[in-house]
């Protein structure tokens, strides 16, 4: 059984375990629950009445939060010619062909996304084996493999994450820090929750969104209220 400290068992005193709280009394909330002394992630869990072993049941998307989540991606991007300059010019961190899929196959991982125009997935192809595991490969379906650069890299320094489902049914994601004022939490989870019910795939059944969790890095959790998140992501 977890073994809790005194900080985080003073914290827990803070929250009513039977208790549904709405987004705006939660967002209020989390900030005194992060007990650790950096400027904690805030992550939502979302678990979903799907089977993610379905093709027709797994859910995945990208979302930009209005006020981003508090850290700054490193992109980099597959392109040449002019797709270079422009995503030069977005602000990716390093842009490149052979010789950036070279350095990644040397052992180079210094970056959050990669970005690749599909002209060259022929060449990022080769560290399908090296990208892959890492979350890390560009996908079409994540808005990764593009020839519109300049606003997947903007997007992506602004905020844009990505949410997919968990062999449990589970989506986690990171939605601010827990520096962030009650009103950016707020509406950085109201958008999360709009974009994953938009997300909802033909073959699910039944309740889609069973539970909302929001947790610091270090500290409890708070159960949301889907019926309230839902309400404040349509207003």
């Amino acid at each position: 059984m977890t073994q809790h400290g005194r900080k985080y068992l003073e914290a827990a005193k803070l929250v009513e375990a039977d208790r549904r709280y709405d987004i705006g009394e939660a967002s209020e909330l989390l900030p005194k629950l992060s007990i650790s002394k950096f400027d904690g992630t805030v992550e939502a869990h979302l678990r979903l009445g799907v089977d993610p072993r379905h093709a027709d049941q797994l859910v995945r998307g990208t979302v930009v939060l209005p006020h981003g989540t508090g850290k700054t991606s490193r992109v980099i991007v597959f392109a040449q010619g002019e797709k270079a300059q422009e995503a030069l010019r977005a602000g990716a961190d390093e842009v490149g062909g052979d010789d950036l899929v070279k350095r990644i196959d040397d052992g180079w991982f210094e970056f959050d996304v990669a970005i690749a125009t599909p002209d060259m997935m022929g060449t990022v192809g080769r560290l399908g084996k090296k990208l892959g595991p890492r979350g890390l490969m560009p996908n079409p379906k994540s808005g990764t493999v593009t020839f519109d650069i300049e606003r997947a890299v903007s997007e992506i320094k602004s905020g844009r994450i990505e949410f997919k489902v968990d062999r449990a049914g589970i989506v986690h994601v990171p939605v601010g820090r827990a520096s962030f004022t009650p009103e950016q939490l707020a509406a950085n989870v109201a958008t999360l929750v709009d974009a994953v019910n938009r997300a909802k795939p033909s073959g699910a059944k039944g309740t889609y969104m069973r539970t909302l969790t929001l947790a610091p890095t270090m500290g409890p959790g708070v159960r949301i209220d889907i019926p309230s998140a839902l309400a404040a992501a349509n207003a």
